[in-house]
């Protein structure tokens, strides 16, 4: 028998694993199948390719056994198998992995390094989070050797020789785990089912169970016993096969399954790419918004698999944050199984397949557009506020995200894009018009938009929070600069010459309301855009909206100041010509405060003082 000790980075992790708080343990069988599953791949290779291993018969499975009473949980394969040297390279140092460079990311922080464990393919070590020892049996293919490897996980570990017949197979590996009181867990038929399903379902090598299945009399008392094995797994990662092998059904019963839908999907993609990169992706889109959309704490609903062995569906970097509906598998041969989170966030295999399929899901979009408009309009009323935070967040997409993202207008019913309104402009325009706010309702009532109605000039709603933010930050679609109607100087294109005389003749209004309003405005001036109404109120193109403000100070902006709006007034109006011929202090600070309110009103805000609105306006309907 053979002393080893194991190679410091090992005992690093094997402290840490057993030593801190693992918060997803069961992955320990996981891990165990991956390499189960890896010895088969091996061997199946050289049983085609070399003519050394073409003679062995060789019908690939993975075996799992438990004895309660024992608390043993065993893992088996009949694959490529190891002899000592094997032993020493896989079991007791760290090659080839990410594990040193996650040890070297360490810090004396216990809690917060046993996180990142529970994010990280730990691979055959996970294993002493639930074992006391571990035994490996293994004979190698091809030799005539079967060796036993022994550890408690702690300093190191014993190599030594073992009768091949104890392994019970022509060659291939045996995991034994000699489990603790916490991992007595896993000595029953259904914990294992439920793990195997979750983690390894579509390993494409069968995995049996074998178990013990009794049975009982009225009283409960055993009367009988009998030893039973069963496939536990599919063996079929349905996204690896041809989607000329798969139906409508397939994919929806998949899909049911996978993402626990009662629903089909809206619609899926399927791609599989070779060359430089190879990997398949396999993506569903739901028929309604999943109910944590807009949580910060969202599932992430695209799975990782490596070599159909499942990784990881917890981490948020495998999409865009603005993609966070989309469901589906990436499944990468070049990725190795144990990846760190952490290196996953900095991986290029990762960082390539990510925009690739970006940019895969946006032409399936825009075709999606085109050709399917039911579709589409369920598509766009459930996920159009996302593709916005695209627009915001994804420079790299911008274009694209330009040409899916939809809005309401004052000219035309349903949603329409940038696309639809420039196909609509007059000639001589020059700028696309565009009103943010409240509801749709209210901003299509709202008196802002009075002059460009006049001149048959298409406005488009946009009456979803997020627009404040998304839509000054990208400035143009293509030639054409977008123009907010709501703030200072937007009808300076509207064509309408300023009346030189007008403005003489309502200066004196103009100041007598700026003096009863004080600084609950920044300015009072004479609307060219009005029409029917008396006034509206408009942003100063350097300052954020009323409604950016609110939302500003709902994020927790609580320093904020106070944003003046700048009131316009329609100087033809009779509630605001009436005031030439008034020195009335009392009727002007009424006329005053209710020209702003009622402005206030209409856009939607909140008014500080309703009661002293009520009573202006009272006294003003007093003959």
């Amino acid at each position: 028998m053979a002393q080893h000790q194991f190679q410091t980075e090992v005992s690093q992790l094997l402290h840490l694993i057993i030593h801190s708080l693992y918060s997803n343990r069961e992955i320990f069988l996981r891990e165990l199948v991956s390499n189960a599953s890896d010895a088969l791949d091996k061997l199946k290779y050289l049983t085609v390719a070399e003519e050394a291993y073409k003679s062995i018969s060789f019908e690939p499975r993975i075996d799992i056994s438990f004895n309660k009473d024992a608390k043993t949980l065993t893992i088996g394969d009949n694959g490529i198998g190891m002899n000592e040297p094997d032993l020493i390279e896989s079991l007791g140092t760290i090659a080839r992995s990410g594990t040193k460079a996650f040890l070297e990311k360490l810090t004396a922080d216990v809690k917060k390094d046993s996180n990142l464990i529970g994010q990280f393919g730990v691979g055959f070590y996970s294993a002493f989070m639930v074992a006391e020892t571990i035994e490996v049996l293994s004979r190698k293919a091809g030799e005539e050797e079967a060796w036993k490897w022994t550890s408690d996980g702690k300093e190191g570990y014993t190599i030594e020789r073992t009768p091949p017949e104890a392994l019970g197979t022509p060659q291939g590996t045996q995991v034994i785990l000699h489990l603790t009181e916490e991992g007595t867990e896993y000595t029953n038929r259904w914990s294992i089912e439920e793990v195997i399903k979750r983690y390894s379902n579509h390993v494409a090598f069968p995995i049996y169970l074998t178990y013990d299945e009794k049975e009982y009399d009225d009283k409960g008392k055993e009367k009988a016993s009998k030893i039973k094995t069963e496939r536990i797994n599919s063996g079929t990662a349905l996204w690896r096969r041809a989607k000329s092998e798969l139906t409508e059904k397939d994919y929806t019963e998949f899909y049911q399954q996978f993402g626990h839908a009662a629903e089909d999907p809206l619609f899926y993609i399927h791609t599989k790419a070779e060359g430089t990169l190879e990997y398949t992706t396999l993506f569903y889109i739901p028929q309604k918004a999943p109910f944590d959309l807009y949580q910060v704490d969202y599932k992430p609903g695209v799975k990782l698999y490596v070599k159909r062995v499942f990784i990881t569906d917890d981490d948020k970097e495998l999409m865009p944050t603005w993609l966070r509906f989309v469901r589906g598998i990436i499944d990468s041969e070049d990725l190795p199984l144990n990846v760190s989170r952490e290196i996953l966030q900095q991986n290029k295999i990762l960082l390539n397949i990510k925009n690739a399929s970006v940019k895969k899901l946006l032409g399936e979009f825009k075709t999606l557009a085109e050709n399917q408009k039911e579709k589409w309009e369920t598509f766009i009323s459930q996920f159009n506020r996302p593709l916005k935070e695209g627009l915001y967040q994804d420079f790299a997409n911008r274009e694209a995200l330009q040409e899916l993202v939809r809005f309401k207008s004052t000219t035309t019913e349903g949603w329409i894009g940038f696309a639809g309104y420039v196909s609509r402009m007059k000639s001589d325009q020059k700028h696309i018009y565009y009103i943010t706010g409240g509801d749709e309702k209210t901003l299509k009532a709202s008196p802002l938009l009075e002059a460009y109605t006049a001149k048959d000039i298409e406005v488009l709603i946009m009456d979803d929070e997020i627009d404040e933010i998304v839509i000054p930050s990208i400035h143009k679609y293509k030639e054409w600069e977008l123009k907010a109607v709501n703030r200072s100087g937007a009808d300076e294109e509207l064509g309408e010459k300023q009346d030189k005389q007008a403005e003489k003749e309502n200066k004196p209004v103009l100041e007598k309301l700026k003096k009863a309003l004080g600084d609950r405005v920044k300015e009072v001036k004479l609307s060219r855009r009005l029409h029917d109404s008396p006034s509206c109120i408009v942003a100063d193109e350097h300052d954020p909206s009323l409604q950016m403000a609110a939302m500003l100070k709902a994020m927790g902006q609580t320093d904020m100041p106070d944003i003046k709006p700048i009131l316009e007034v329609n100087g033809e109006h009779p509630l605001v010509a009436a005031l030439k011929n008034t020195e009335d202090e009392q009727r002007i600070a009424d006329v005053a405060g209710v020209l702003l309110d009622q402005a206030l009103l209409v856009e939607g805000a909140k008014l500080k003082d309703p009661a002293d609105f009520v009573k202006r306006l009272n006294r003003l309907l007093v003959p």
